[in-house]
């Protein structure tokens, strides 16, 4: 399956800061990551040299022992989109085939060298998804070689869709729900025997009137403050060992790989002493994500979104505004107060009365204003795959214009985010 060109090519060296990466979870029946949708896009600086995103995964897929492809799914799925020019090409030596799905667009004939391809891939271990509705009158032929079925909620009518589904279910497919976006959706999806489910459903606010955050989430809080104010280590400490389970969960916590330290921390005085206010304030950020009445495969998405968004803005800062340490750590503190009112059903506008934060801090959360706001904006375009993010976002021409490396600033902050979830909870 491999031959001396592609290795050639492979080989070579990759500008990857013309492009980034697209990825969006799927997630399974118990709400546990089980695989990500991976695409990558053009940067404005490389758009004129390849005038589609299908041509940009083709180019990045041909470098992927280069691109380190794991460092992007940790211990989950890639489905990866491939047309048919990709998908009889030889770029595939250098995947985790056994964590690969290769994901087959709408203008992929069913003909016989395609379906040919499709049994050889196969017996290397590959497997293969397609879109219910995209392949029209093909789609028959290449459903016996498809181990995954995706139905697109925003293209396919309802009558359609059951109509379809009871057949799919009879062919022993996996069926995955496309472009979930709520959570009625998402149950809507559960009771018709969906098996998978694409889309940021989990990562939508659901506000519940009068709901207020619980004693743990309170204390945590109420540290927070603490810890942003002129108080003396010996006061926080008092206040942390106040708390039984908040010291023991600090104590995990910042004895995570994530967070970098060479040394074990023992006591919460040594962990004031070795992480410092800063750090200190950001790993209680996190623990409002893994408290234990929020713990388990439910609340593992949406910690891992927080903490991957918040990295990947923090390193976008000091990118940008390297000069200005204070920026970076701003930035980290909106991407992973970005979805707390996700987290705790709770609206924004009252979250930030309750959390003490910065003007600037509350003008990117509740508006998307400022150089934060900016920021926040182009982490989540990154993560919908909205197309044209590039021409909408100054901070990616920026970036591209700069020579800076956006796929790989991406892949650091994959990799911390998965360090978090996975010692975390």
């Amino acid at each position: 399956m491999t031959d001396s060109a592609s290795l050639d090519q492979a080989s070579q060296p990759l500008q990857l800061r013309n492009f980034y990466l697209a990825r969006q979870p799927v997630l399974d029946r118990n709400q546990a990551l089980f695989g990500y949708e991976l695409l990558f896009r053009n940067t404005p600086a490389n758009a004129a040299e390849i005038d589609s995103d299908m041509a940009a995964t083709a180019d990045v897929l041909a470098h992927a022992a280069q691109l380190g492809l794991p460092r992007a799914i940790g211990d989950a799925t890639a489905f990866l989109n491939v047309d048919t020019e990709v998908l009889m090409s030889d770029i595939f030596s250098f995947l985790p085939r056994e964590r690969t799905v290769l994901e087959l667009v709408g203008s992929v004939e069913a003909s016989e060298q395609v379906l040919w391809r499709l049994a050889e891939l196969s017996g290397h271990g590959f497997r293969f998804a397609a879109e219910a509705g995209a392949h029209g009158s093909r789609f028959g032929r290449l459903l016996p070689l498809l181990d995954f079925v995706k139905v697109d909620l925003r293209t396919m009518p309802v009558v359609t869709m059951l109509g379809l589904l009871p057949r799919l279910r009879g062919t022993g497919k996996r069926l995955i729900a496309e472009k979930v976006e709520s959570q009625t959706e998402y149950k809507t999806c559960l009771d018709l025997g969906f098996d998978y489910f694409q889309g940021f459903y989990f990562a939508r606010p659901s506000v519940i009137a009068g709901r207020k955050l619980s004693p743990s989430q309170l204390a945590v809080v109420d540290l927070m403050t603490l810890v942003t104010s002129d108080a003396d280590n010996r006061e926080v400490e008092r206040a942390v060992k106040r708390d039984v389970t908040l010291s023991l969960n600090l104590l995990r916590i910042v004895n995570t790989p994530a967070a970098g330290l060479r040394q074990r921390i023992d006591s919460i005085g040594q962990a004031l002493i070795v992480l410092g206010r800063r750090q200190l304030q950001r790993w209680l950020q996190i623990m409002l994500y893994a408290e234990p009445g929020t713990r388990g495969h439910a609340n593992t998405p949406l910690l891992m979104l927080a903490s991957t968004r918040a990295r990947l803005m923090e390193l976008l800062a000091q990118r940008l505004r390297p000069a200005q340490p204070r920026v970076a750590d701003v930035a980290f503190t909106v991407g992973i107060m970005s979805l707390m009112d996700t987290l705790f059903c709770v609206p924004m506008a009252d979250l930030v009365e309750q959390i003490p934060v910065s003007e600037e801090v509350t003008n990117a959360l509740l508006r998307r204003t400022g150089f934060f706001g900016e920021l926040l904006r182009l982490a989540e375009s990154i993560e919908q795959m909205e197309d044209g993010a590039g021409a909408m976002l100054p901070t990616l021409h920026q970036l591209a214009d700069s020579g800076d490396d956006l796929v790989e600033l991406e892949m650091a902050a994959f990799e911390w985010g998965d360090k978090v979830v996975r010692y975390a909870l």
